[in-house]
């Protein structure tokens, strides 16, 4: 992704003549591999599209049928296509894979690439459980390559610009966050049958979850508990959770896959509150103390799957830069950060599941 180029000037001087050597560090393009070729990697990659291509290029993708792959290849345009994961493990132009496969795929397709000494970005969540996560930062930390949950709020202008707000403490210290996420989506199977890995908390709660984790900056809460309903299929349709944490500093989150919910987030300080509306998932607005905010997304070039997808970008970004100072992990969204999220996750679904 990077290399050297050496420049010779040659210069005059009254008694010789000299060469001097310049280093000139060329960035070259991240080169991604993706890996499965369904509706959040069309996302990643039409996102991936509004970036410049002398920074991201998509050369290579991969799915368990060949067919499909072809077929995505040829929608985005991208040099390489393979029908099985492993082929793309095998690719030696690639810097980084994408890994949006189904989450109980999580585990063996981060340790399949990894172990092939690869960089990945892995969906969220990053794992079914702490210990399937555990897993793969140990397999990160083994072949040192870089590994990030690719938790795309968390890098959006808006998660930004409430991360300095805090800092600045313009609200004052934080008491109360407030987060709800929740859509009637039972007739989506990957949401609804437990072997597919679906439930509101792992799909749908991880991102109030992993706000709530931001805003208190990463530290462990005091305390977890849950309760809620489980759909017949044996997960859960609708959660809420509250978390204590040091000083009487509390969080609510509510998540369901049963009923459209707010959809919005609340950080209620010592001296004001930040409010983010609708779409907190992926959010565009944002109010501070009745001050107001607006950070557009860019257009996509193609239709996408789900709303504000262009925001993918984000998170790409943030992967370029890791990957250009030889980060193995990253300081937004660290192993720490994932592996407190699923710990958090076990336990609220310990309690109702």
């Amino acid at each position: 992704m990077s290399c050297w180029l050496w420049l010779y000037q040659l210069t005059q001087h009254p008694e010789r003549q000299h060469h001097t050597c310049i280093f000139v560090q060329l960035e070259m393009a991240t080169r991604w591999g993706i890996c499965s070729a369904g509706k959040i990697s069309h996302d990643f990659t039409v996102a991936l599209k509004t970036l410049p291509s002398k920074e991201h290029q998509v050369v290579a993708v991969a799915a368990r049928d060949l067919m499909h792959a072809q077929a995505f290849a040829t929608k985005h345009s991208i040099p390489r296509a393979y029908g099985s994961y492993e082929e793309l493990a095998k690719d030696s132009e690639i810097d980084v894979v994408y890994v949006g496969t189904i989450h109980p795929h999580h585990l063996s397709a981060g340790r399949l690439f990894m172990n092939a000494h690869k960089n990945v970005l892995i969906e969220k969540p990053l794992a079914m459980n702490a210990g399937e996560a555990s897993e793969l930062i140990s397999t990160a930390k083994r072949n040192k390559v870089f590994m990030m949950e690719a938790l795309w709020t968390r890098f959006f202008p808006v998660s930004v610009e409430i991360r300095q707000r805090l800092a600045q403490g313009e609200v004052g210290e934080v008491q109360l966050v407030r987060a709800d996420l929740g859509a009637p989506l039972t007739h989506i199977p990957r949401l609804a049958e437990r072997d597919l890995g679906g439930g509101a908390v792992l799909d749908l709660g991880v991102y109030c979850l992993q706000f709530v984790l931001m805003v208190f900056n990463g530290e462990k809460p005091e305390s977890v508990h849950a309760s809620g309903f489980n759909l017949d299929t044996g997960v859960d349709g609708t959660m809420v959770i509250v978390l204590k944490f040091s000083g009487n500093r509390m969080a609510v989150c509510t998540c369901s896959i049963t009923m459209m919910l707010t959809n919005d987030a609340v950080i209620v300080g010592s001296k004001g509150t930040i409010k983010v509306p609708d779409h907190m998932w992926c959010p565009t607005t944002l109010e501070v103390n009745g001050e107001v905010s607006k950070h557009p997304l860019p257009e996509p070039p193609m239709p996408l799957n789900f709303i504000n997808s262009t925001g993918l970008r984000y998170e790409a970004q943030e992967v370029r830069q890791c990957l250009l100072q030889g980060f193995k992990e990253c300081p937004v969204m660290s192993w720490s950060d994932s592996s407190l999220l699923a710990e958090v996750i076990d336990e609220a679904r310990r309690e109702v599941i």
